[in-house]
């Protein structure tokens, strides 16, 4: 199953009309940054306050757990394939955040800055900067959607990539 531009933005419409604050990563995460889809995605990897994620899962009613690697991420899936891989963050007072990193107390650091806005199919979305993107983009050994990926954003903002 692929999450095509039409459901990844359903799925921020639905979010979006409860006030509930998630941004993109990830594969549509680098498209919305790019403004306009690159290849197929099969998931949409959401960043979402974790003080929110209550109402976060009642808005996506229609989602069931399929997979829990708390506290970092879990997997929602609906029977008709849609996926989310969702990421609680953990907002400061100054629009940075945290996201726990493992269950031994490791972190990842998210920058007031790195919350910005792309576009999907010409709908402006939150999303993460191309920095914060190179940032998670670093230290694996990538697949080739990785690769293609990252040459995408050297190409559109002139940067360096770990690949």
């Amino acid at each position: 199953m692929t999450m095509p531009a039409a459901t990844a933005l359903e799925i921020l419409d639905r979010l979006r009309a409860r006030d509930l604050d998630v941004h993109l990563a990830g594969g549509w995460g680098i498209d919305a940054l790019l403004r306009r889809q690159t290849r197929e995605h099969r998931d949409l990897d959401l960043l979402h306050r974790a003080e929110q994620e209550i109402a976060v899962l009642q808005a996506l009613d229609d989602f069931r757990e399929t997979e829990n690697a708390r506290p970092v991420r879990f997997v929602l899936t609906r029977d008709d394939g849609a996926e989310l891989d969702l990421h609680p963050l953990h907002f400061a007072p100054d629009g940075s955040a945290t996201q726990a990193a493992d269950d031994h107390g490791g972190t990842f650091a998210y920058p007031a800055a790195c919350f910005v806005t792309g576009e999907i199919a010409g709908t402006p979305v939150p999303c993460i900067s191309v920095a914060q993107q190179l940032y998670f983009h670093r230290g694996y050994e990538p697949r080739p959607h990785d690769v293609a990926d990252m040459r995408e954003l050297r190409a559109q903002f002139q940067v360096s990539t770990e690949f």
